[in-house]
């Protein structure tokens, strides 16, 4: 039952992203090109193999493609996704826009008169000389021409070069949407390869005592390193976090997309991540796509100390680290007994947690604060409402009962280098004692 729902799902999204492009080829291609020119047919063969990259870049990984596959497939076919959501987006507001335009032109003949305006007529008058007329506006005896027929009438009155008005509007529309989705993935796509920006938190503890006031946590979630983002990227993170010289690093999950033989090389700079209490690795449900033990074991050997359901007692507070819900499909999923359920409740305790969802047995087990990543903070608008429907907090910090919940919007980006109104960061939560 759980296949057939999936390949109805699956079938449903083939059939609209087959409408959404036919209706795009509609009005980028058909309407502002000549038949049979280069134009036209340059524009048909992108239409068609644009989506077909983008298909690859999805699955080429998953498929145990050739590393270098994956990189060639993935920077055209994951940018044409972003444009293809931002194309529709600006498509679909221009669309009343080009029907006004298109509707004045049918109204209008060649010379710019309007085609259906009354015709005036001289009638001659009764008792008067054959010369006497007077003019009055009567209906034409000839049928009305229909829209369609007003339509092309208004298509074969051309400007200079044989460019036809109906050509001429849906140029000047397709282009401007055009450029408005271009510009908006190129921003987009500018910001996450400038590397993430730092923010900081403060979080009160209550349990905190005075002696760990300013402690200070750089969190770092979703890098996601792969055939896009690489080890420059990295190195712009690890560069950035070791600027804010925090006390303890925490790396909350989905580091990876891809294995070690192939990403190894990209995460070699993580070795380099410096801070006095060390650094910290929790899974996210991408390392479980990718091999999660193999990265386990290599995180290890790059200096990374990885919490598997664990906890590590520091001087003044509890660090605790449970595996992502991706990993209850091996049998190694989060187990919260194991890394919480002998500690002493008095002691403040920081939770490492890749989803936020796992926040309310976070606070059943009395953590005062969780720290994850998963949502990207919907990384391209408006996927943050979306976001929000399977997330509690969808970024930023939140309370829910004792316990506090702060979710970064991550360093990296998942699928299209690109985001829109979801800017990428490392966090550097500052804990605060209530006793300072």
């Amino acid at each position: 039952m759980t296949i057939l729902i999936f390949a109805l799902v699956a079938l449903a999204v083939c059939a609209l992203l087959v409408l959404v492009h036919r209706w795009l080829w509609i009005r980028l291609v058909r309407d502002t090109t000549a038949p049979g020119r280069l134009p036209r047919r340059i524009g048909t063969a992108l239409t068609i193999a644009l989506p077909l990259l983008s298909v690859a870049a999805l699955t080429t990984g998953r498929a145990g493609a050739p590393f270098w596959l994956q990189q060639t497939v993935a920077w055209p076919g994951y940018l044409w996704l972003a444009v293809l959501l931002y194309l529709t987006l600006t498509m679909l507001v221009a669309e009343p826009i080009r029907a006004l335009l298109l509707r004045r032109l049918a109204h209008r003949d060649p010379s710019g008169a309007e085609v259906d305006a009354p015709r005036p007529v001289e009638v001659p008058t009764a008792g008067a000389s054959s010369a006497a007329t007077v003019t009055a506006e009567l209906p034409t005896t000839e049928e009305q021409p229909t829209t369609e027929e007003q339509s092309a009438t208004a298509e074969q009155s051309g400007t200079a070069g044989g460019l036809t008005r109906r050509r001429f509007v849906a140029r000047t529309v397709g282009g401007a949407a055009a450029a408005v989705a271009v510009g908006t993935v190129g921003a987009g796509t500018h910001g996450v390869l400038r590397g993430p920006r730092v923010k900081r938190v403060q979080v009160p503890l209550a349990k905190l005592p005075r002696a760990a006031h300013g402690f200070r946590i750089a969190v770092v979630s979703d890098v996601h390193l792969g055939p896009v983002l690489g080890r420059a990227h990295t190195q712009r993170i690890v560069d950035t976090v070791n600027r804010t010289q925090p006390d303890l690093i925490a790396i909350v999950g989905d580091l990876v997309d891809g294995s070690v033989p192939d990403l190894g090389h990209a995460a070699e700079p993580l070795r380099r991540l410096a801070a006095r209490h060390g650094s910290y690795f929790v899974t996210g449900n991408h390392e479980y796509f990718s091999g999660a033990q193999q990265w386990i074991d290599h995180v290890r050997e790059l200096g990374l100390t990885p919490l598997e359901n664990a906890r590590r007692e520091l001087a003044h507070f509890d660090l605790a680290g449970v595996n992502d819900i991706q990993g209850e499909r091996e049998g190694k999923g989060p187990d919260f007994g194991a890394a919480l359920g002998d500690r002493d409740r008095a002691r403040a305790a920081v939770l490492l947690a890749h989803q936020p969802v796992v926040i309310h047995d976070a606070v059943r087990h009395g953590v005062d604060l969780q720290l994850s990543g998963h949502t990207h903070g919907g990384q391209l608008w408006p996927g943050n409402y979306l976001a929000e429907l399977a997330n509690p907090t969808v970024a930023g910090l939140e309370r829910y009962g004792d316990t506090q919940l702060y979710v970064s919007r991550g360093a990296g980006a998942w699928g299209p280098p690109v985001r829109v109104g979801a800017p990428s960061d490392i966090t550097v939560v500052e804990l605060a004692s209530f006793q300072a």
